[in-house]
């Protein structure tokens, strides 16, 4: 295993995000957390660093939360996220192990080709998500060409951004001369937050978790077809008669004014029975509306659908709405 420095530079936008449990304000009797390379460099420009799984990254910096989400928006922004492991596989099985674990279909990706993909268990939950690259990978799995792979793991599902990988001694070398572009600007967690919930992307341990199957979580397109037919992956006799019946429940983005909702929040029907829960929301400054997901009974699931959320004991309206709610921009490299 390999832990290299990565940045992102985005057009459009890359994602991670944070649960509020594993993102607080430092203070002098916390446990002492992990630095990643750009540490200084991020305190040098502003950063206002919080604790984030056992690291110390920025949260933000001189810039407002909004000002730097709309910045990515329109512009371009350099996220750190030095803090994910990466992981080089090697030998001439190494496809054969990567599809023993994962839905994708590894065996067709051309070299410096990615996918993102999932690793699940036998009862069909998703374990986590990957990217697969070669040297220039985006959160969450990707193919090393004909040499090997390079497996790089973090919290959540998608992006649309590029992750470079460069040794820990290029690190602010790379970074200073990339924000010498005066439209690219530093960007933290909590943009990173509020980005990838207007893409809809899922946050491993809120929106999907092991209970929770690729189809419950409206991520079926994650599944490769031959790789379907086949049902060679874990949890398959699970996943595979989902994809042509019926799931109790379906993960399905939210949006409403008022009050933000948030994660725990509960979703009721329109005669005020609880049927689901909010699992990830937050006010969208691309929108100036509030944008959530959460799971609901699939009858729920069909956008258009009116349902009532709970926010600090208060019922409001909420309409169930198609995800991303902003268009995406994705640019792929053919």
């Amino acid at each position: 295993m390999q832990r290299a420095v990565s940045v992102v530079a985005r057009l459009g936008f890359r994602l991670q995000a944070f649960p509020p449990a594993l993102c607080r304000p430092l203070s002098c009797a916390q446990e002492v957390l992990r630095r990643t390379p750009l540490y200084d460099f991020h305190l040098a420009h502003g950063g206002k660093m919080v604790a984030f799984a056992g690291w110390s990254l920025p949260v933000q910096y001189r810039d407002s939360h909004t000002d730097s989400h709309l910045h990515t928006r329109q512009h371009c922004s350099l996220f750190d996220v030095s803090h994910m492991l990466q992981t080089k596989i090697l030998g001439s099985d190494r496809v054969k192990l990567m599809e023993s674990l994962v839905v994708g279909d590894i065996a067709e990706l051309r070299p410096n080709q990615g996918t993102l993909s999932l690793f699940t268990n036998e009862a069909g939950g998703i374990l986590d998500d990957l990217r697969k690259l070669p040297f220039m990978t985006s959160a969450v799995m990707e193919v090393f060409g004909v040499s090997g792979c390079r497996v790089t793991r973090c919290g959540y599902t998608g992006e649309d951004g590029v992750e470079i990988s460069v040794p820990v001694a290029g690190a602010v070398h790379l970074a200073t001369a990339i924000l010498k572009n005066p439209e690219v600007k530093l960007a933290g967690l909590a943009a990173r937050d509020s980005l990838r919930l207007e893409a809809g992307l899922c946050l491993y341990g809120n929106d999907i978790d092991e209970h929770t199957t690729p189809v419950e979580g409206s991520l079926s397109w994650t599944l490769g077809k031959r790789r379907r037919a086949a049902m060679d992956f874990p949890g398959a006799k699970v996943i595979v008669p989902q994809l042509k019946g019926r799931v109790q429940r379906r993960r399905v983005g939210l949006m409403c004014e008022g009050a933000p909702m948030r994660a725990h929040s509960p979703i009721l029907n329109m005669e005020g029975t609880k049927i689901g829960t909010v699992t990830s929301g937050c006010p969208s400054p691309s929108l100036k509306k509030n944008v959530a997901m959460g799971y609901v009974p699939c009858e729920y699931s069909r956008p258009g659908t009116m349902l009532l959320v709970e926010v600090r004991r208060k019922q409001q309206m909420a309409v169930v709405s198609k995800m991303p709610f902003v268009p995406t921009n994705y640019y792929t490299l053919k």
